[in-house]
Formats: structure tokens, sequence, C-alpha cells
């Protein structure tokens, strides 16, 4: 009999003492980190407005939506102008590496192409990084420039394409 109660009181001893080191080892256990889930989509292509080219030169469209032009090339003022916008979801503690190619070239309706040098955004030039300082529901929002290299050869036409941005999470 005096077997059956050492051995019960061990066992007991045993069982509250595993309970006690699962217990204390959620206690201490670091805070789950946010979902790590990002999604990034394009709201508003870049858009150069209208112009007319006189010879060689650049247009430009900045983050903040101000056009400027050099050279051969005369902007339309009653035109419409704006940076592309793309609004990002990520939740609060994370960071966000935004890499984009230099340029592309975008092609016109009438033939021929013009390079469009891409950059900057309103975060920084490719390679930047942010954080995102908001909840899981809260977008972000990210504003991009371009310049246009036009010859003055170019057809007159409308010119479209497009360029990527990746969107790294850290």
């Amino acid at each position: 009999m005096k077997n059956f109660y050492t051995n019960n009181c061990l066992l007991k001893l045993l069982l509250i003492s595993t309970v006690y080191f699962i217990y204390t080892g959620t206690a201490y256990a670091q805070p789950e980190l946010p979902p790590r889930t990002i999604t990034a989509v394009a709201t508003q292509p870049i858009d150069f407005g209208k112009f007319v080219v006189t010879g060689n030169g650049t247009i430009t469209v900045n983050y903040d939506g101000t056009r400027s032009a050099t050279g051969g090339v005369i902007v339309i003022p009653s035109s419409i102008v704006q940076p592309a916008i793309f609004e990002i979801k990520l939740c609060q503690g994370r960071e966000v590496t935004i890499t984009y190619d230099p340029f592309v070239y975008i092609n016109g309706d009438n033939g021929g192409s013009l390079k469009l040098n891409v950059g900057d955004t309103e975060k920084g030039p490719s390679g930047s990084h942010f954080p995102v300082t908001s909840d899981c529901n809260f977008i972000t929002t990210l504003r991009v420039g371009g310049t246009l290299e036009v010859t003055g050869g170019s057809p007159t036409g409308i010119y479209t394409g497009s360029f990527s941005i990746d969107f790294t999470q850290e």
C-alpha cells in the first residue's frame, strides 16, 4: 500500500511540474508579429499631359504633380498632369523597400518610342525603404514621377507603356 501511495504522489508531482513548465513557457513567449501580407495596387497612371515638340528635350512630372520641360519641349498649360499612384496595404511595424528599373520605353500609336526615366517617388529613389506606422487596414499612398526623353523626330500621337515597382516587406 505504501508503494502505491508513493507512486501516486510522484505521479501528481510530475503532473504538477509539467503543467507549471508549460505555463511558464507560454507566459514568457514573445508576442506574435502582425501578418506579413502586403498588397500594392496601381490606382493612377502617370500622365505628362499634352505638349509640343520642336526639338530634342525632356518633360518631367514630379511625384507631387508639378511639371517642367527642357529643350524643344513646350507644355500646354491647360492639360491634365498627374504622377503615378500606388496604394500599399501592410500592417504596422513593417518596412517596405521599393525597387524599380531606372527606365522603360513607351510606344506611340503612330510608331516611335520614348524613353521614360522612372522616379523619384515621395519615399525616395529605387532602393529606398519606409516604415508603415498605422494599422493593417490603413492604406499608404506612394506617388511616383518620371521624365520623358523626347527627340525632335518623334511621331505625333499618344504614347503608352508601363513600368513596374517591386514592394518588398521587411
